[in-house]
């Protein structure tokens, strides 16, 4: 088929709307021109002035946004840093804060839990498995206290159950490890965290005293 013969047929095709949209005209090949149906934003002409040609000649050429950004961002420089520099500086925490475990004891080394089992009951991760026995004295001490930290969710919900402030959620965030086994807390663990961190807990406690 001849070049001629295919313009020819193209050009009734487009007469009966074969190609068209419902209006018999071919529907225009350019991108550039209007079409009817959509919508244009900002679609106004550019000013053809030469202060506006200049001016857009300028920010093409010699990369003027480029610069007023790099600007900004040296402007930063000569600021007071947003940042600290960790580990070697650290930002003061919340007395509230919640992080690894530690069980107390009083000032003259008696551990202060009394097995009452209120934080294992209360936990809502089940990471919490204590075992307790009577001494000859009468009184109730555990021999078992394990702590999954890999299951605890940090809501303090131990630490608030505890009757003498036995449980708690200590300062320390740093204690990340290598394997899951030493995720497992028991009892001469968190014992040891307590006798570490005491005198962290203790002025914590007393500073969020009036608000428990």
């Amino acid at each position: 088929m001849s070049a001629a013969l295919s313009l020819r047929l193209l050009h009734c095709y487009s007469k009966q709307g074969t190609f068209g949209h419902g209006s018999g005209v071919m529907r225009t090949l350019s991108v550039s021109a209007p079409r009817e149906g959509y919508k244009y934003v900002n679609a106004q002409e550019q000013p053809t002035d030469l202060r506006s040609i200049t001016d857009r000649a300028a920010t093409t050429l010699l990369w003027t946004e480029l610069f007023r950004g790099l600007a900004m961002t040296m402007s930063y420089l000569f600021r007071e840093p947003a940042t600290i520099n960790y580990p070697f500086e650290k930002g003061p925490l919340s007395p509230r804060f919640r992080g690894e475990h530690a069980l107390r004891r009083y000032p003259n080394g008696e551990e202060r839990c009394i097995a009452c089992k209120l934080c294992e009951a209360i936990c809502p991760a089940q990471a919490i498995t204590i075992e307790a026995e009577t001494r000859a004295d009468g009184s109730r001490r555990t021999t078992r206290y394990d702590i999954d930290m890999t299951k605890c969710i940090y809501c303090g919900f131990c630490q608030e159950a505890c009757p003498v402030d036995a449980i708690v959620e200590g300062p320390n965030f740093e204690y990340a490890t290598e394997t899951h086994e030493e995720l497992l807390y028991n009892k001469e663990k968190l014992l040891n965290n307590g006798d570490r961190w005491e005198a962290e807990i203790a002025a914590n406690i007393q500073a969020d005293y009036l608000y428990r």
